[in-house]
This record gives structure tokens, sequence and C-alpha cells, in this order.
């Protein structure tokens, strides 16, 4: 029986709420420019994060068998990664690349993305919980080019951590770097088991530090854990995230107290606002 734990975290994962939209009416001791870059550079390499956890779910059931079939259908791997994207496996390596071919291919998250993901899977269990290092290959979303290393590690009972070195984002026509490490914890508190995602709860604690693409040094750290709920798709329902940089400013970003919706509060320099969510 597949569990398909990791897909409730697709798309938004830890991206759900580091991106702000200009609803937020700033004042000149509200988030400053730099503030607002890094939430947008962070959201960038979370969305990819989501991506690598439904690329180790497009490998085959048993990565050590030969012959294993997929552990997502044909249909499942169409809606995630388009119809464009083709999937091979190399069992001598147990590796899995998807392949988004050399021309930008348009993906159903509506970004554009050419080049190719490579899985190596390192464990022997079954994909859904494999542990695996996640890799890009010549590699562009938006034409913006992407390199990572992602490491996942298998916890147990639905759990899981994400290790992200070597990262960063070169973006097109000189739009600057974004470079970057980051360790995430994904504690799987109820859902575990069952065949369906929707009752799926974890806790997600971690933190991060890079340099934006402004050049501007920055850390985040998760004060109190997130709460991600599987039939609250594309948000965080609860919990804190601190966003540092290096001009001493610091932000604290709260999803609120376990509602499902697109709003949060940002706090910083003792003024609280409340943000929507893109």
């Amino acid at each position: 029986m597949r569990t398909f734990s990791l897909r409730s975290l697709t798309f938004a994962c830890l991206a759900s709420g580091l991106l702000l939209t200009a609803s937020c009416n700033r004042k000149s001791d509200d988030a400053a420019p730099d503030d607002i870059t890094t939430a947008e550079d962070r959201s960038e390499d979370n969305i990819e994060t989501a991506v690598s956890s439904d690329a180790k779910l497009a490998g085959p059931t048993d990565p050590t068998v030969q012959g294993s079939s997929y552990a997502t259908t044909d249909a499942e791997f169409r809606a995630r990664f388009g119809s464009c994207a083709t999937r091979s496996y190399d069992y001598n390596t147990r590796t899995l690349t998807i392949d988004f071919g050399p021309t930008n291919c348009l993906c159903p998250d509506g970004r554009y993305r050419r080049g190719q993901i490579l899985v190596r899977f390192t464990t022997d269990v079954q994909t859904r919980r494999a542990g695996a290092v996640v890799t890009r290959q010549n590699y562009f979303v938006n034409d913006n080019q992407h390199t990572a290393t992602r490491t996942f590690t298998d916890l147990g009972l639905g759990s899981f951590s994400v290790d992200v070195t070597n990262a960063s984002i070169i973006r097109a026509n000189n739009g600057g770097t974004h470079s970057w490490t980051a360790s995430w914890t994904f504690t799987q508190t109820a859902g575990f088991g069952t065949p369906q995602f929707s009752d799926d709860v974890f806790s997600v604690t971690g933190s991060s530090a890079g340099t934006n693409r402004n050049g501007v040094g920055y850390t985040t750290t998760v004060q109190s854990p997130l709460t991600k709920r599987g039939d609250c798709f594309k948000y965080f329902v609860q919990g804190t995230i601190s966003i540092s940089n290096t001009k001493g400013k610091t932000m604290v970003l709260d999803y609120g107290n376990g509602a499902c919706d697109n709003t949060a509060t940002v706090s910083i320099n003792g003024r609280t606002r409340t943000i929507t969510l893109r």
C-alpha cells in the first residue's frame, strides 16, 4: 500500500509562506526591500525542495530490483512534471533521471523548466520513504539556473530530514545570484500508514543561511514548529519563522492559530501587520 506522505508537501512544502505580496502596506520601519527579496529567494529554494520530494516518488517501487514498476503511474507523473518530461532509471547506479529536455517545458505549476533532475537512491526501502541524494544538471526554471544537492534521510514512521548544500540560483539577465545552505526536519505527527494524504500532519523545524540576489546575507530559523496539514494544500497553518539579515533587520513571520488560509502576520521593530501569502 502506497502512502504518498511527501506528496502532501508538494508545490508549497516550505514555500507556502515565505513569498509575500504587495498587500502588506509597509511604513518606514516595516519590512525593507532586502527582507522581501530574501523571503522571495527563500521561496524559490523551498519550491524546488518540494519538487525534489516528488522526484523521489517518481522512481521504482523498489530501486534495487530490476524490472520493478514505477511508484507513480504515468498519469500521476504527468500531473506533476508535465507532458514533455520523461523519466528513466539506471539499476546499476540506482539513479532516476527526470528530463525536461533542452528547451523550456511548461510544467503544471506554471513554471518553465529545462534540463535534468537526478535522484540517486541511498537506501533499500520503498521509494516513498527512501533515502536519496537529489541534484540538478543543466537545470533552469524560468531561465534561472538552479544548482543544489538535497539529501533526504528517512527518520522512520513517515518522518524525514532534508539537508541542502552547494545551492544557488543564478538569475537570468544578470539578475544576481542567491546562494545558501539549509536543514529541515519533517516529523509526521498524524496520518502515517493510511492510504490518503489528507490526514497527514507534519511538524517542521530547521534553519537556513545564505546570501540573497542583492548580496545581503541572511539567516532563517523556525522559532516555533511549523504545522503542515495534508488537507491544507498550499499553506502552513501554524508556527513562526525568524528572518534576519546582515543589515541588522529581523522579521518574524507568524502563520496563525491553525486556520487554513492565505494570511499571516509579519512583525518587525515592534510593529505587526497582516500580509497575504502568494
